[in-house]
């Protein structure tokens, strides 16, 4: 039988003999650790961290300082404000009375260049005035005397196209543009007393309105400036793409319309004009046109108009000059008269050549013994005497009501600043020859606006529409809000209107020994209706009236029969009193032409003044 083959033992060795049990094999002993070890290692890995944190540090804030430095200031966070586009001033069919435009103002530093271009410094002021002299019109030794003051800036432009004012700092690095706004008048002086004028502001960094429309409604037309927060490169002032941390948007601000009409405004200041010329009347001479349905204003000029080009205005006398009316105020004693049913149209009249009111004689201004005038003749005529036997019959209660309704002492609120409310005694404190002065239109005063106002209820069939020249606005998304119509006043009745139109026809009509005093004022085809005006100026030195110089006024409507349109004019102290119904006139006429008004139908009517 085969043998089992010999047993190896572990490792290889053979063993003889009987098989025995192995022996059980014995395990290694554990490593110890070397924690001592691992922790001076750790040691030395923190110290040798620490070490080269101190040493970049170090480095950092002297070796690299300057540099670090110089690469933070190339990267700054700054401000930058948004500025507004102001808005545009408009009539009434959206052509543009002011608009803005962006340019640049050219400034600079006359001691840097010197300082750093030293020898070579004349040369290049030199080059620099006569580029700018070329780029923006600019005279060259003006702009030479600037850039040679001992000044750390100068302007030398306030006003440069921006495309212009890029190409100078290109060209010259001393040159730096700063933003501006400049306010464009494109229809030179007209109505510049009603829109004034606005100047840069380098302060507030906008356009800031100083007179007029301009100056009243500057937070309308200016809207808001937006915010950007951002880093900007120092090196260009570059903002740097993404690095916006807050915005604001910008508002832009809105445009005005107004109820002017550029064409009819050119007219009237030409007109108006060339009578202060001729008759060399003050500058507080002025003259409106209204629409006689809406009281809007179409017109209004002034004989001195404001001067943008100095900055100084005119200011605008048609609204906060107020004056003594005189005779054209007889309207409210023949509106009270027909109202209150005190007097007709053709009753008669005997009226003397003088009337004692208290301590005062009111004369006319023509002396005459006791003459029959129809009530019409009286206005026609404008007596003194026979409107202060009407008024006295109309009452001083009725008579003081009348003159409220008809706005006397009150500002219409068109929408101009500076407006007067002119004077009306209080009923309080009339003496007793106060109702010997009002009925006649002295010892009160109003504006050349309030007295069209006047006539524009009587054109209106009785109803007062206080005017208005701002139309509406029209917002930064193209919508146009229209200002709220102003509240109607009823003065009097339809038929107390019409009546007094038709006795108002009478002034102007001019027939052998029937002519009234505005006859100057007709226009041939159509009934004018109105009523002029003379009253003494005070002499400032007497506080007494003068007989040198005088207020001459006009106020009527065209055509009379259905009135269109409202006129009132006031000439300041005219050399010889020279009359104002041929302005009425011209400008009535202009408008019967331009609008195509038709021709009255009618034989002109003709009416009785003077009874024998």
């Amino acid at each position: 039988m085969p043998t089992a083959p010999p047993r190896t033992r572990p490792g290889g060795g053979r063993r003889s003999g009987p098989a025995t049990r192995p022996a059980q094999a014995r395990r290694p002993a554990p490593r110890r650790r070397d924690h001592t070890t691992r922790l001076k290692v750790g040691r030395i890995v923190l110290v040798g961290a620490l070490l080269l944190a101190t040493l970049k540090l170090v480095g950092v804030q002297t070796v690299q300082a300057g540099e670090l430095t110089e690469a933070a200031g190339r990267q700054r966070t700054v401000e930058l404000s948004i500025p507004a586009e102001r808005g545009a001033i408009l009539d009434r069919d959206g052509t543009p009375l002011a608009f803005s435009v962006e340019a640049r103002a050219l400034v600079t530093n006359p001691r840097t260049i010197r300082r750093e271009q030293g020898d070579a410094a004349p040369a290049l002021l030199a080059e620099m005035a006569t580029a700018v002299a070329a780029a923006t019109g600019g005279d060259r030794q003006d702009l030479l005397d600037k850039l040679n003051a001992d000044r750390g800036y100068v302007v030398l432009a306030e006003y440069a196209d921006p495309d212009v004012a890029r190409a100078l700092t290109e060209r010259f690095h001393y040159i730096a543009a700063e933003y501006r706004e400049e306010r464009e008048y494109p229809a030179g002086p007209l109505a510049s007393s009603i829109v004034g004028f606005s100047r840069w502001d380098a302060g507030e960094t906008r356009i800031i309105g100083r007179e007029g429309l301009e100056s009243s409604q500057d937070n309308l037309l200016a809207g808001s400036a937006g915010l950007r927060v951002v880093d900007q490169a120092e090196e260009s002032a570059a903002e740097i793409p993404g690095s916006t941390q807050f915005e604001r948007p910008v508002v832009p601000g809105s445009d005005l319309l107004l109820t002017l009409d550029s064409d009819l405004q050119y007219t009237v200041q030409r007109i108006l004009g060339d009578a202060v010329a001729r008759t060399g009347a003050g500058p507080a001479s002025s003259a409106v046109v209204l629409d006689s349905a809406t009281g809007e204003v179409l017109a209004l000029a002034n004989g001195g108009n404001s001067d943008r080009s100095t900055g100084s205005g005119g200011g605008n006398p048609a609204v906060t000059s107020p004056f003594e009316p005189g005779s054209v105020n007889k309207i409210v004693t023949m509106a009270a008269a027909l109202e209150f049913g005190v007097a007709t149209p053709t009753d008669v009249l005997s009226v003397p050549g003088s009337i004692d009111v208290a301590d005062r004689t009111i004369r006319d201004a023509w002396n005459h013994g006791t003459e029959r005038y129809t009530l019409t003749g009286v206005l026609a005529k404008s007596s003194n005497v026979g409107t202060i036997m009407t008024a006295q019959r109309v009452g001083e209660e009725r008579f003081a009501e009348m003159l409220r309704l008809f706005g006397a002492g009150q500002r219409t609120e068109v929408g101009l600043p500076g407006e007067s409310a002119g004077l009306v005694p209080a009923r309080e404190a009339w003496s007793g020859s106060t109702f010997g002065n009002l009925p006649i239109g002295q010892g009160l005063s109003m504006t050349v606006l309030q007295m069209a106002g006047m006539f524009q209820a009587v054109a209106n069939d009785g109803v007062r529409i206080p005017p208005r020249i701002i139309a509406g606005t029209v917002g930064p998304d193209g919508a146009l809000t229209p200002e709220p119509p102003p509240e109607p006043v009823r003065v009097v009745s339809p038929e107390t209107a019409a009546q007094l139109r038709t006795m108002l026809t009478a002034v102007t009509q001019d027939v052998r020994g029937q002519r009234g005093t505005g006859y100057a004022a007709a226009v041939p085809g159509y009934q004018v209706a109105g009523k002029t005006g003379t009253a003494q100026q005070v002499d400032p030195d007497c506080g007494c009236y003068t007989r040198s110089s005088y207020w001459i006024t006009f106020a009527g409507m065209i055509p009379a029969q259905d009135p269109r349109y409202v006129v009132g004019i006031m000439l300041d102290a005219p050399a010889g009193g020279a009359s104002a119904a041929p302005l009425f006139h011209d400008i009535a006429a202009y408008l019967a032409q331009r609008e195509g008004l038709p021709v009255s139908a009618d034989p002109p009517l003709v009416q009785t003044l003077q009874v024998d």
